[in-house]
């Protein structure tokens, strides 16, 4: 009887933590998922034809891309990533390189006709992805 009232106890208390969980660990939870990651000023690169920027204009670049709207992925087939790295039809892109956690991670974006094509590499890995900016498509193009 002590053992089956434990359990149910031990049981109800455990499915309120997981159904509860504080902000704090969802939030963590949430970052270590999410694909469009916001930038913070700090550890961040920001070059342009190979012109390195630095005040407003990276701040505003900045902000422009934590803004951004996220519209979809695009899927990359293994061995494709040069082609989603280095396009052929697309002018010089955007180059953030920064610091995400313990990562080393470089962004390029690239204009297209109605969105941004983004491409983060970090290691050996690559996701692509579309953003709609207005200020980062006059920005880029």
């Amino acid at each position: 009887m002590t053992w089956t009232v434990l359990s149910i106890i031990l049981i109800s208390m455990v499915k309120i933590a997981m159904t509860c969980l504080p902000t704090g660990p969802v939030n963590w939870l949430i970052r270590k998922f999410e694909i469009h990651s916001k930038l913070s000023e700090e550890n961040v690169t920001i070059t342009i034809d190979g012109k390195r920027l630095e005040g407003a204009d990276k701040i505003q670049i900045i902000n422009d891309f934590n803004e951004a709207t996220f519209i979809k992925q695009q899927y990359i087939y293994p061995g494709t990533e040069e082609f989603y790295l280095y396009p052929e039809n697309h002018r010089t892109p955007i180059v953030i390189e920064t610091k995400y956690g313990k990562k080393d991670m470089t962004i390029y974006l690239y204009h297209n006709k109605d969105q941004v094509d983004v491409v983060k590499q970090y290691k050996k890995k690559v996701i692509a992805y579309s953003l709609f900016s207005d200020r980062l498509q006059n920005v880029v193009g």
